[in-house]
């Protein structure tokens, strides 16, 4: 999350009296991310997270918004986005498409234990199980046609080995995607960015799962290599946590498990999420846009990611 777009009390006051929830107590501009302004909101009605999106359009956005209160209306812990007296949910804000969304209790889990991946993986499991019966559909926008025209805006600014790395594994998962294997993945509604930094906890107990806005229809098995990418692996290296790893997927599989399509592919896909993020990483790093409050992550973790999957690929 970042502050792109500056909000102003009043804005946020008139927002707040559109949708019936009090008068605005507080408002606080959220530092990190790269992608949408967000604010913390309170009023005397209850705490919310204000969204203003920065590159999603009005026409992109309901498919996000609807699909976080279909899930929450599921029993999916996850941030609801709050309607005015006629049901609409998006907004305008300081000129930019806007929501307002509960305010999810906990807190980040930044070192995340075994037990930590046991309750990510089975939320994760019910999330798409919940997210079958969703009607509207909509691309996964950083798929594999976002990283095939994004690549050549990014390799002038990276090394040759690098480059050379990017180069054979967007190679590698373009073979992948047209294989009859990848055509069979169960697909449905995604959430595609489940790092550490969008899922709250209070102990161990899993309390919310928030940042919706790389959401889009892909396969299952994608959104879980997402994950395992980020909640089990070693950060200063990139490296496997056999540990964590077991313990996300067997409860993964505890409430869905995998085809057997998905279990053979489920290297390339851990592959294909590490390419992902280096990629978009690479774009925000080299590519960025101005921002009040900008934290690019460093591109450098997933090229890691990367080259351990590519280097030490799973025994399942």
């Amino acid at each position: 999350m970042a502050v792109f777009t500056p909000v102003s009390e009043s804005e946020a006051s008139a927002l707040l009296r559109r949708l019936r929830l009090g008068e605005l107590t507080e408002l606080r501009g959220i530092e990190g991310g790269i992608e949408n302004t967000n604010y913390f909101v309170t009023s005397t009605g209850g705490r919310y997270v204000l969204t203003l999106f920065e590159r999603l359009n009005h026409a992109q956005l309901p498919f996000y918004l609807h699909l976080m209160k279909h899930l929450a209306h599921q029993g999916i812990p996850v941030p609801d986005p709050q309607g005015d007296a006629d049901g609409e949910i998006l907004f305008t804000v300081a000129g930019k498409p806007a929501a307002l969304a509960t305010r999810l209790a906990g807190s980040s889990q930044l070192a995340p234990t075994p037990a930590h991946c046991r309750a990510l993986g089975a939320m994760l499991a019910r999330m798409h199980q919940a997210a079958r019966s969703y009607e509207r559909e909509q691309p996964n926008l950083r798929g594999l046609a976002w990283w095939n025209a994004t690549v050549p805006e990014v390799l002038p600014h990276i090394g040759a080995t690098a480059a050379a790395l990017l180069q054979a594994e967007l190679a590698y998962q373009n073979h992948i995607a047209e294989s009859p294997e990848y055509a069979a993945l169960p697909r449905g509604p995604v959430h595609a960015d489940l790092f550490r930094d969008n899922v709250m906890f209070e102990g161990d107990r899993l309390t919310g799962i928030f940042d919706f806005y790389f959401a889009g229809v892909d396969s299952w098995l994608f959104d879980l290599a997402v994950a395992l990418n980020d909640w089990c692996v070693a950060l200063p290296t990139g490296r496997h946590d056999a540990a964590r790893f077991d313990a996300l997927l067997a409860a993964y599989q505890g409430v869905r498990p995998l085809t057997a399509q998905e279990r053979r592919l489920l290297r390339a896909m851990l592959r294909a999420g590490a390419l992902r993020f280096w990629i978009s990483r690479l774009w925000d790093f080299y590519l960025p846009r101005d921002a009040h409050m900008l934290k690019p992550h460093d591109p450098t973790h997933f090229e890691r990611v990367l080259r351990e999957r590519v280097m030490h690929p799973l025994t399942l």
